[in-house]
């Protein structure tokens, strides 16, 4: 390969990359929508995980494994969507200690995919693992939520 055709090449690859670093950041609004898109999804599929828990569904080991695998993978996507430059973004409930205690905020997150994670391993039909890892589960939706998201 001629050392102009490598050079063109190489050219091309590192500004592909720029762009694609670029791609990636995404603008504030559409990372909020996206972070809020994750956490719609995961409230529709917690619904009724948390209506078993609660006995107010009959418990379904087939809703219960679908949701919960649902569930761990949902709680992959959100956290992305909080970059610094949704820091003050409109139309958005989460609280400036997301980015003030970053460190709490991820290990808050790294708290709902494990539990997450364990409710998927334990969805297969016992209901009271079940429930225990529904509600381990809840705790860290609600722990989150009380230290940085906006009450109505």
């Amino acid at each position: 390969m001629s050392k102009a055709i490598l050079s063109a090449v190489l050219a091309l690859v590192v500004g592909m990359g720029y762009s694609l670093g670029a791609l990636a950041q995404g603008k504030p609004e559409v990372l909020v929508k996206q972070r809020q898109a994750a956490m719609t999804l995961i409230g529709k599929y917690w619904g009724p995980v948390n209506g078993m828990r609660q006995g107010k569904v009959p418990f379904n080991a087939d809703v219960a494994a679908r949701n919960a695998a649902y569930l761990e993978t949902l709680s992959k996507m959100p956290w992305d969507g909080f970059a610094a430059s949704t820091k003050g973004a409109e139309n958005t409930r989460a609280l400036p200690a997301i980015w003030d205690d970053a460190a709490k905020f991820k290990q808050a997150a790294d708290a709902f995919q494990s539990a997450a994670s364990k409710l998927a391993a334990v969805s297969k039909g016992d209901e009271d693992g079940f429930k225990a890892a529904a509600g381990a589960l809840g705790k860290t939706c609600g722990g989150c939520h009380n230290d940085f998201r906006q009450k109505n």
